[in-house]
């Protein structure tokens, strides 16, 4: 088995690639933004035959015969590459055009990209989607072919979560990097303080198990990830560390019977409780029920929220001023309707220009 992997400097890159060596996967063609250095140790280390990086400035840094540029790159690798998984851990709308043609040409794609579901779910296979994904993962794991009645999926809280919502007004960006369990990627650290990011997380389950009956809730720990009420009444909850192999190996290695992580010890857990995701310090939870009903808005949110985060690290705007881009246009462009890729486009542009001038 082979696989490209795309955003291989990132977390998730990391330990997908911790995973091939664990069952002799080839990685045929690397992908990564600007992190030269950690891009060759990897070259070096699993021999690509073809690699992409995002920028032509740093072409000449990278330790390989084969590099392409951007988009554009990553694309002609998916077109040329023999393997029949891509793992899609970009970040942000970017990973959108990898997702359709990788999906486009029969291709399994061991997704962690939500972007991808979030703007476009509606024109994408799903039979091709296999989730990198802590909760999507959970609630797969938790499913089993049985009825369901709900899916839930739960939330850190984020940097704030202790925070009393009018100090929250004063917060920086810096500031809201510093997640309590885990470290990740800017913007995924900042989507998880505004709750954004599970709003997100919604939006894909909807598009992967077929339901709009789906909540998310506060777990603090980060020990539950995902539990499913069952028609008969009973609930079953996905234990397991924070930690992003599991999934991963089962999206690679679709039978996974040996030990991936350390189960979770139930005497050293201490006491759990679930909490409510408050509007009053996450403002985007004002539209869940509303997008749930239309999620083709997700590309609507998707746009203004990667403007919105913008802005908050350039200083343009307070963290709240973040909720208030992005339910701002949600309101504006709230009869838009894509009928095709061409649409999200079009809608993804006029949003992020709209939302740059709030």
């Amino acid at each position: 088995m082979s696989i490209v992997l795309l955003g291989s400097t990132g977390s998730i890159g990391v330990n997908t690639l911790l995973i091939t060596k664990r069952y002799n996967i080839t990685v045929e063609a690397l992908v990564a933004g600007s992190n030269i250095d950690l891009l060759n140790e990897q070259i070096a280390l699993y021999h690509p035959k073809m690699v992409a990086i995002a920028h032509e400035r740093d072409r000449e840094r990278v330790n390989h015969p084969d590099v392409r540029i951007g988009t554009e790159g990553i694309l002609s690798i998916i077109e040329e590459s023999q393997s029949h998984t891509i793992v899609n851990a970009l970040v942000g709308y970017t990973g959108l055009a990898p997702t359709l043609k990788a999906t486009q040409l029969g291709k399994k794609v061991a997704l962690a990209n939500k972007e991808s579901l979030v703007v476009a779910g509606a024109f994408i296979d799903m039979s091709r989607i296999t989730p990198i994904d802590s909760e999507h993962f959970g609630l797969w794991y938790l499913m089993n072919d049985r009825p369901v009645s709900k899916l839930y999926i739960t939330a850190s809280g984020g940097a704030f979560r202790e925070w009393e919502p009018e100090k929250m007004k004063t917060a920086t960006f810096s500031d809201a990097l510093k997640h309590p369990n885990w470290s990740m990627g800017n913007k995924i650290t900042i989507d998880s303080a505004t709750m954004t990011n599970k709003l997100f997380e919604l939006l894909e389950a909807k598009w992967l198990f077929g339901t709009s009956n789906i909540d998310a809730v506060i777990e603090k720990r980060s020990i539950i990830h995902a539990l499913v009420e069952f028609v008969d009444g009973s609930t079953t909850a996905h234990f397991a560390g924070v930690d992003m192999k599991l999934p991963i190996a089962f999206a690679l290695h679709d039978r996974v019977e040996e030990p991936i992580l350390p189960p979770i010890d139930l005497l050293e857990t201490g006491p759990l409780e679930f909490l409510p995701i408050e509007e009053s310090r996450y403002p985007i939870w004002s539209i869940k029920e509303h997008i749930l009903k239309h999620p083709h808005l997700g590309v609507v949110v998707n746009a203004a929220n990667e403007v919105a985060i913008d802005k908050f690290q350039k200083e343009e705007c307070s963290f709240f001023g973040m909720s208030d881009i992005v339910l701002d246009a949600y309101r504006h462009f709230e009869d838009v309707k894509p009928n095709s890729i061409d649409d999200i486009i079009t809608i993804d542009r006029e949003v992020r220009a709209y939302a740059a001038n709030k």
